[in-house]
Parts: structure tokens; sequence; C-alpha cells
């Protein structure tokens, strides 16, 4: 293992601790914005990481690849200090809009730079599977770490992250970068805007696209933003009171509670090729957001169904992401791949707002329990009219395969 590899796992490692992800939607409500402002700040997250990608890919073209990355994990950084210290929706907002932007800096940069600064090809896939592994090994402890922290003040896991955060920045200023590294080739609106008319003139991807970049994720991403408040009514009263008083308070227990979280995720993207072979995509994608949505629905119905459905979503929905990347990917031809899984990814992040607030105004007027149950009928309403319409992924005919299929053309 070369010392620039080793930095690379050390950066990985200081880039999965994420604290503050158990229970930063507690601090912010507990210093007092409402459902509909914290959804409002998500709402904002996503149009500003969407608008931030054409600036920061051409600055990123400027000083290059580590350097984007340096000042993304920077930027980073001093946000979550600054959330540690906010206490009014007006200066969350703007952390949350820089947040945004240092995650712009570093998004598409990171295995970019790995393949070209620190490995060859045939290194990469595996130095990339480690460090997967070394931030998934962290990420769990870190979110146990993170929830005691919380259960000694809801600032401190964001004040932690920030330092360790930091550390990451240093690291990468230690790398060197070769000086004919490639340029950025960054996703303008009018290549996104063409990719995703390309997308949707598909026919194997035109109710593809609907089905799960717009419904289907935007339902799944509301469950990580209503989870915590919705978990800490559940626990409050009844037999799941008990947990509170094993684990010493709601925070430690929503910190084991994500770190479960990141393991049913791990095993179920760890089986993605079993469940390819043994359930088969056309079947994951036709009964999945059937399954999500009962659960969404049954965690209202009864509050005890919410500690084992959320892990059930939240390990689903990466799954899920696994397949749907596959089935875009097994449909594109090697040029203009990677522009159209950005318009997708582009597509997602803003149709999921109008969820966003909707789920906010809900869990105001009710309860998150209430917003979440009524995405799930939305998402098996909206599953059900699309299927009617026409089959998200074609009758299969072999193992991963569909009648007819190729690569789509230019």
């Amino acid at each position: 293992m070369t010392p620039a590899v080793l930095r690379y796992y050390l950066y990985k490692a200081t880039r999965a601790v994420e604290l503050y992800r158990p229970v930063m939607y507690l601090y912010f409500l507990s210093v007092g914005l409402s459902f509909t402002q914290l959804a409002f700040l998500e709402a904002a997250y996503n149009v500003t990481t969407v608008l931030a990608e054409v600036p920061t890919g051409y600055v990123g073209d400027r000083i290059g690849r580590r350097l984007s990355l340096v000042v993304g994990t920077g930027v980073i950084a001093a946000t979550l200090a600054g959330i540690a210290f906010a206490t009014t929706f007006p200066a969350l907002l703007s952390l949350y809009v820089l947040w945004s932007v240092g995650y712009a800096f570093r998004s598409g940069s990171e295995d970019a730079w790995l393949y070209d600064s620190l490995t060859g090809e045939g290194e990469f896939a595996e130095v990339r599977g480690r460090g997967e592994s070394v931030a998934l090994a962290v990420g769990v402890g870190g979110a146990v770490v993170g929830g005691w922290l919380a259960g000694i003040g809801l600032t401190y896991p964001f004040l932690v992250a920030a330092v360790v955060t930091a550390v990451g920045a240093a690291v990468l200023l230690t790398v060197e970068e070769p000086a004919d590294a490639p340029e950025f080739d960054p996703l303008t609106p009018r290549r996104a805007a063409d990719a995703i008319r390309d997308a949707l003139s598909d026919p194997r991807l035109r109710s593809f696209v609907p089905y799960y970049y717009v419904l289907f994720s935007a339902v799944t991403y509301l469950v990580f933003i209503f989870l915590q408040p919705r978990i800490e009514a559940v626990v409050a009263t009844g037999p799941a009171a008990e947990l509170v008083t094993l684990t010493g308070g709601v925070e430690p227990l929503l910190g084991w509670y994500y770190a479960g979280i990141s393991l049913v995720g791990a095993a179920l993207t760890g089986r993605a090729g079993w469940l390819r072979e043994h359930v088969g995509v056309r079947t994951w994608f036709v009964a999945i957001p059937l399954v999500v949505a009962a659960l969404l629905v049954g965690q209202w119905a009864i509050p005890l169904v919410a500690l084992p459905a959320f892990l059930l979503v939240r390990g689903l929905s990466e799954a899920t992401s696994v397949f749907a990347a596959s089935y875009v990917n097994d449909r594109l031809v090697s040029v203009g791949r990677a522009t159209t899984l950005s318009a997708m990814a582009m597509v997602s992040g803003l149709t999921v707002v109008p969820f966003q607030l909707a789920g906010g105004s809900l869990s105001d007027q009710f309860s998150p329990g209430v917003a979440l149950a009524a995405a799930g009928v939305v998402l098996a309403a909206g599953s059900l009219a699309i299927l009617a319409w026409r089959a998200p992924v074609p009758a299969e005919t072999g193992a991963g395969t569909e009648a007819g299929d190729a690569p789509t053309q230019p």
C-alpha cells in the first residue's frame, strides 16, 4: 500500500464521520424550526445542488480535482461549525446553501482524482472498494458516537464532525496531483436537458424515469427527513419507551438505530447480485415501491411498526438505487453515460422539492407519521398508475436482460 493510497483511506474515514446525522433534524427542531421550515432547508439544499453543479465544475476545471476536493471539504467543515451556533431559520438557510455548494465541489471529483492521481486501471476497483469498506465501518461507529455526543449536547456532533472534516482537508493537501491530470467535463444545463430528453424518448426508460427518479426517490427522501421526529414520538410512550431507558436517552438510541440502518443497507446492497439473479430486476421494481408504501402506511396505523419499517425502507432504497443505476447504465452507450446519469440525479433533486414542502406542511398540521403515511399512499397510487400505463422494466427473458434490449444508440 502506497502512502498516497493510505492517505485516501484516511480521507474516506474522515468523510464518513457524520456524527450529526442521527440527530440533525432533532437539533433543528430544538432551536424552534417548524417542520415546514425544516423541509424548506432540504428543498433549498436540493435546488442549490443543481444550480451549483456548473459553476463549481468550472472552478474545479481551473484549480484541479484535488484542490476542488479541498475547497469542498473546507466549506463543509466551516458549515458544520456554523450550524452548531446557528439558532435562527435565516442563518440555517444560508448555511444549508453553503453546505450544498461544498458538496457540489466534491461531486464527481473524488473517483476521478483517485483514478488519475493514486491508482491505475487495474488498482482502482480494489482501492475504491476498500475505501468504501473503511467508510462503512467508520460510519457505523460514527453514528453510535454521534448519538452519545448528542445525549450530552445536540451541538457537539456538529462541532466534532467539523474538526474531523477539517482533518480530511488537511490530508488532501498532502497528496500531490499530477500535472497531466485530464480536465473536468462539467454538466451544463443544455447538456442536461438534452440527456433528459433522450432518456424520455427511449421507450425502455420513458416510464422508468418518473417511476424511480421522480416518485420513488422523492418519497424515500421524506423518510430521511422525518425519521428522527417520528422515532422520537414512537419511543416517547408505550413499550418502545424501554429502549430509551436501555440506551440512556433518545439521542443515543438514534445513534444505534442509524448504525443499524447502515448495516441493513450494506447487507442488501452487498447482496445485489444475488437479488438480481433470484428476484429479478422487473419483479423488484414492481414489488418494492408497493412494499415501501405499505410500510409507510403501517408505521402510522401501528406506531411500533415504525422501528423496523424505517430500517427496511432505508435499506431497500439503497438496494433499489443500485438496481436503478445498473438498469439505466445497461441501456446507454459509453459516450454520454455520465451526463445522462447526472441529469437523472438533477431530475430527482428538483422533483423532490414539492414532496418536501408538502411533507413539511402536513407534519405541522398533523404529525410526521401522517405525512409519511400520506407519502406512502401517493407512492402506491402513483406506482400503480405508471404500471397501468407502461411497465417501467420490460418483461425479462434472461438474467438481468429484457426482450429486444440493446444499448441506446446516439
